[in-house]
């Protein structure tokens, strides 16, 4: 009996601290992550998230800031870059202008989130072997589970718990307790953060980076309304605050451009030391972001590299992956294309309201029409309007093929990094609705609250009742590309319609499938896209193509890419059982057609 009464003792005591409410949320956030992990989770089913996979293992393996995933366009920048230095090669050297063969430069990929990956691969126990036996990444010895991916989607989980705390942390400053809770308890159960923790793209880490810039922000606010405030700490605030756009700059481009809503809001909200704290945070801004643009500028002679061209990306002159599979293109730029992907673009963002909350984004429009009393709630409103307009526009300019591949999960998707806040400011107005209703007991309004949130987080809990296949096949099957990619030696090249899937699970360097394959010679519409890399690059030695070749439109995809593109290639390789006399690549292994097709210079399989 003295051990029960001290045990009712210190939970009372617990309860009275707020500890048992603590220690309830994150075991049922451990809870959660544990069913959404062996019910739901999916291997890597994304280009973006592979690629910059693949690129942390080169780091990881002090291989410098290289790629396995070969884009034409990317050979094209860099060759053309080196050319314009160096002038021809010598007669006595081989040329290797576009650095195909001592390593290819990645100039797609800003840096922070590879790095990151690369230091937790030194620090965790990868396994880059993908296993049919082992206990819990198999089953029923047929392959389930590919072990590196799991192990980064633990850590994007790790950073959506961390992003959890901070967000709870901020609403419970500008608001009150219940707002925070209830807001901490919807994004714990947002399905939409839930499938990007488990994608490996960066978009946990930019969530966090974006909310510790609205914690600088929010610092700098208050402390310009504080009397007295020691000018070092507002100046801290504004480097952190440039510190940290400059890092998510280097994560995702697009991020570089909120600089422009901070320099607004530090300029009209920080009181009359508004001048120097703009200089610093734009200061401490470039200082982080020059040296990479350099970089990259001396390497491809475009700033962002790959990215300084994406306004061109799915315009009507190169539709789809067009831009990254031309060898030779002509970038040109008129505004009639970036108008009429602007215009194209907004009605499908403006339609879709899942990144904004889904119906959550309801009460948060509405309380647009509602003034707080707190001057700091009111200002980081204005700041959230001027970010959610211009992430609309920079969405809706920079969507690429990224976002057809898949529309929603996604590293083109930038509204929802302004989903905790959205969240956060749509609970606020319910609860000042809320206090409007008279309940009988104080039960009855906590089942309003606790009602309220199960219904925001109903999608999560309609995903944990249907299981999920971890296999994201067809086409990424992580042991098959393996199985195929083993064949090739590590100096090797391969072309494939998914490279990126080849470079992180096949670790053999993979240059995307051109354009157009072999023509006849002396054809008038001769197109030499494979040749000229096969030829005067380096040799191309194998051929690997899936479902996102042989699945694909019919009219739109094969008969419209010409009698010398991919599709008659195809047609002839598997109907007819021939490939063009000219095309170095004849050798055929039996169990791929026709899902697949994998041609290769010799019978490497024997």
């Amino acid at each position: 009996m003295p051990f029960l009464q001290d045990l009712v003792h210190k939970i009372e005591l617990a309860v009275q601290q707020g500890r048992l409410r603590s220690m309830t949320v994150i075991l049922g956030g451990l809870l959660l992550a544990l069913c959404y992990n062996l019910r739901d989770y999916r291997n890597f089913a994304t280009e973006e998230a592979m690629d910059c996979a693949q690129l942390g293992r080169q780091i990881a393996g002090g291989r410098g800031y290289t790629t396995l995933f070969i884009r034409p366009f990317s050979l094209y920048l860099v060759s053309y870059t080196n050319q314009q230095k160096t002038g021809p090669a010598a007669a006595d050297k081989p040329a290797d202008p576009a650095r195909i063969r001592e390593g290819h430069p990645d100039i797609a990929n800003p840096p922070v989130y590879p790095v990151l990956l690369a230091g937790l691969m030194k620090v965790l126990p990868f396994n880059y072997n993908a296993s049919s036996t082992q206990r819990f990444w198999s089953s029923d010895r047929h392959f389930w589970r590919y072990q590196p991916d799991f192990l980064i989607a633990l850590f994007n989980q790790v950073l959506l718990a961390a992003l959890i705390v901070l967000s709870f942390l901020w609403a419970r400053r500008l608001f009150d307790p219940a707002v925070a809770w209830t807001s901490a308890a919807v994004l714990l159960g947002a399905d939409l953060l839930w499938r990007f923790s488990a994608s490996g793209l960066s978009t946990m880490l930019l969530l966090l980076l974006f909310m510790g810039l609205v914690w600088c922000l929010t610092g700098l606010e208050a402390g310009a309304r504080t009397p007295n405030r020691s000018p070092a700490t507002l100046f801290a605030l504004a480097a952190a605050a440039g510190l940290l756009l400059g890092l998510g700059g280097l994560t995702r481009y697009a991020f570089g451009w909120l600089v422009i809503p901070v320099l607004i809001f530090v300029g009209f909200f920080t009181g009359a030391q508004r001048g120097v704290l703009c200089l610093i945070t734009l200061a401490v801004f470039a200082a982080v972001m020059t040296p990479w643009i350099a970089r990259n500028y001396q390497i491809s002679g475009a700033p962002f590299g790959l990215a300084t061209y994406s306004l061109l990306d799915g315009t009507d002159l190169f539709p789809g992956s067009r831009l990254e599979r031309s060898l030779a293109p002509s970038p040109h730029f008129f505004m009639s294309l970036a108008v009429a992907k602007l215009l194209g673009n907004l009605s499908p963002i403006l339609e879709n309201p899942a990144p904004l909350g889904g119906w959550i984004s309801a009460f948060f429009l509405a309380g647009l029409l509602i003034s707080f009393r707190n001057p700091g709630i009111r200002r980081m409103r204005f700041f959230l309007l001027a970010c959610l307009g211009l992430l609309i526009v920079v969405q809706a300019l920079g969507r690429t093929h990224l976002s057809d591949d898949s529309p929603e999960i996604n590293s083109e998707n930038l509204l929802v990094l302004l989903l905790p806040l959205i969240v956060i400011y749509g609970i606020s107005l319910f609860f000042t609705l809320l206090d409007q209703l008279q309940f009988p007991t104080p039960e009855w309004r906590f089942s309003a609250v606790g009602l309220f949130a199960l219904l925001a987080c109903s999608p999560l809990v309609f995903t944990l009742m249907s299981r999920t296949s971890p296999v994201a096949y067809p086409p990424y099957h992580p042991l098959l590309i393996q199985q195929t990619a083993a064949w090739m030696k590590a100096d090797e090249l391969m072309m494939s319609d998914i490279p990126w899937a080849v470079a992180w699970y096949g670790n053999r360097q993979c240059v995307w499938l051109t354009l157009n394959a072999v023509s006849e010679p002396g054809s008038p519409d001769s197109h030499e896209d494979f040749l000229a890399i096969n030829e005067y690059q380096k040799p191309v030695q194998a051929l690997y193509l899936t479902q996102k070749t042989t699945d694909s439109r019919f009219v739109s995809d094969w008969v419209r890419s010409g009698e010398h593109g991919w599709g008659v290639f195809i047609m002839d390789a598997i109907l007819k059982q021939r490939v063009p006399p000219i095309f170095p690549l004849h050798q055929v292994p039996t169990g791929y057609m026709p899902e697949q097709l994998f041609l290769s210079d010799w019978k490497r399989w024997q």
